[in-house]
């Protein structure tokens, strides 16, 4: 999440105008570069060949199919947890990721909702509540099935070819799939990514993100590895079921890469909702117990061992890391990064011309809209004559964890770093479901202004809903709204949502050294 903060945010307006200016000037240069990497009347199956058939590879692959290319696609099978030989269409959004993420947030949020519904009057008789998770477990996966075969029927009504096996790129036209070698005038991985284990004793013994949600039962006793949204979400899902929760990360606060006050707010309401916090902590092993369950060693900060016991699961979620393993690109020539992920420029194009990579297995935004816009922006290259530059200017972005996170633009550190003096507001309050329902958790939201041109260059928010609200003033940071025109919309009252229209105090401001 690091990188993807970083390069979210780290690439202003001005600097995407100029790739922009650069891409217009080479337009008809990049195609005619595409067009003519194949020998000179050289015949092949497929205008455009695409290896995964996630988020960004359906996407690309569909358009290119509109635009007049012909366009196929080869996947996995389909499974709920990835292997080498399991995947299927849809990809880890959909099938191992955002979606039934998702899905298990939504059911763990009942709980919450029936006690504090208590606050407001409404009287449960004990045993009334009760969840199945087997019940929602198979429910989760029906869904799963439904939007597998839904995306099937995209690729089939798209008229793109779905080629079922692992893909494999030979040469710079050449994918092999299962033994079956198919040419193609352009080639498009889309793999994406796979959970990262540590490489620590008992690592065996630990689940991913992708058995945790296929779990037989919701654990009671839980530690989670690792500070990133995934680790946040999932910590904040089982809190809810009723579990007890130790969350272990190596950083002084969870969620490197977010705007330190944001951070630090989150890692209180945390604790307020009742997850143990370990800061500052390394796993050291992981073992079973005579009575099946696990034990856990950390090393705090000051180098002293603890043991967490009683263990039903142990998750890590400590990265994740390109697919590209057994991928064939290194003996095509495709230069590959330090770990893993596909290297591409500007157009989401290797060093070899007739090779294309979108999504996480490029390790720039791991978030599925950002594959989209890639996908997007390679079918326009490589089918439409319209060279493409995704821009990746004010991306929004969640943590669907308890409380919500919502962000955009630039964090108060890197608005500081870039344009010297900013002007900051906050405010932070109880939301008014909280006063009554009884829960402690409070909400919390920023600006980071420009001092200089007063255009909103940051906006974030710790509190419910927050996806929601975002997602609209996602919009006016990307336009480049000022602070005079944000303050000038009028509110919608009651609502959380309005405070970011109605901040006209500010709270600090940061200078630049004289």
């Amino acid at each position: 999440m690091n990188v993807a903060m970083n390069l979210a945010q780290g690439l202003p307006r001005h600097c995407l105008k100029a790739v922009g200016t650069r891409s217009a000037r080479l337009s008809r240069g990049l195609c005619t570069r595409v067009s003519a990497s194949a020998s000179a009347g050289e015949q092949f199956d497929f205008d455009l060949f695409t290896i995964g058939a996630g988020s960004g590879g359906v996407r690309g692959s569909r358009f290119a199919s509109s635009y007049g290319a012909k366009v196929a696609v080869c996947e996995l099978p389909f499974d709920y947890i990835s292997s080498d030989t399991k995947g299927g269409v849809g990809g880890t959004c959909v099938l191992r990721g955002c979606v039934p993420k998702k899905l298990m947030v939504y059911a763990s949020e009942y709980a919450e909702e029936f006690k504090a519904s208590q606050g407001f009057g409404w009287t449960l008789p004990p045993g009334a509540a009760t969840h199945s998770w087997t019940a929602f477990i198979e429910a989760k996966r029906k869904e799963l099935q439904r939007l597998n075969g839904a995306y099937k029927n995209t690729l089939k009504n798209a008229k793109v070819e779905l080629v079922e096996g692992r893909g494999r790129v030979v040469d710079a036209h050449t994918v092999e799939v299962d033994g079956k070698r198919y040419r193609a005038k352009n080639i498009l991985i889309a793999v994406g990514g796979k959970p990262h284990k540590l490489d620590i004793p008992g690592a065996e013994l630990c689940i991913t993100s992708d058995e945790a949600l296929e779990l037989p039962a919701c654990p009671q006793k839980v530690a989670v590895l690792g500070g990133g949204y995934i680790a946040v979400e999932f910590a904040g899902i089982f809190s809810r079921f009723g579990a007890e929760v130790h969350t272990v990360y190596r950083q002084p606060l969870p969620l490197r890469g977010f705007d330190e006050e944001v951070r630090k707010f989150a890692a209180e309401q945390y604790a307020a909702a009742g997850l143990h916090l370990h800061a500052g902590c390394n796993p050291v092993s992981v073992s079973k117990q005579p009575n099946g369950k696990l034990s856990l060693v950390v090393k705090g900060p000051d180098g002293a061992t603890s043991t967490l016991t009683d263990l039903d699961q142990v998750m890590m979620a400590t990265g994740r890391v390109p697919k590209t393993s057994g991928l064939g690109l290194e003996e095509a020539g495709v230069k590959m990064g330090s770990k893993g992920q596909v290297l591409v420029d500007e157009y989401c194009r290797t060093n070899v011309p007739s090779i294309w990579a979108v999504g996480d297995v490029i390790d720039r935004i791991q978030l599925t809209p950002v594959a989209l816009m890639e996908g997007m922006a390679v079918a326009k290259s490589v089918a439409h004559n319209t060279p493409t530059v995704p821009d990746y200017f004010a991306v929004p972005s969640a943590v669907f964890s308890n409380p919500e996170i919502a962000t955009v633009g630039y964090s108060e550190e890197q608005a500081a770093e870039k344009y010297g003096d900013v002007d900051i507001y906050t405010t932070s309050f109880k939301p008014m479901r909280n006063t009554i329902s009884g829960s402690p958790i409070r909400t919390f939201m920023k600006i980071v202004v420009d001092a200089a041109s007063q255009k909103v260059v940051g906006m974030h928010m710790v509190g419910a809903e927050a996806a929601e609200i975002m997602q609209g003033f996602a919009v006016a940071v990307k336009v480049g709204a000022t602070k005079q025109q944000l303050d000038s919309v009028v509110g919608i009252h009651p609502s959380a949502a309005e405070e970011f229209v109605t901040m006209r105090t500010v709270s600090r401001q940061v200078r630049k050294p004289a």
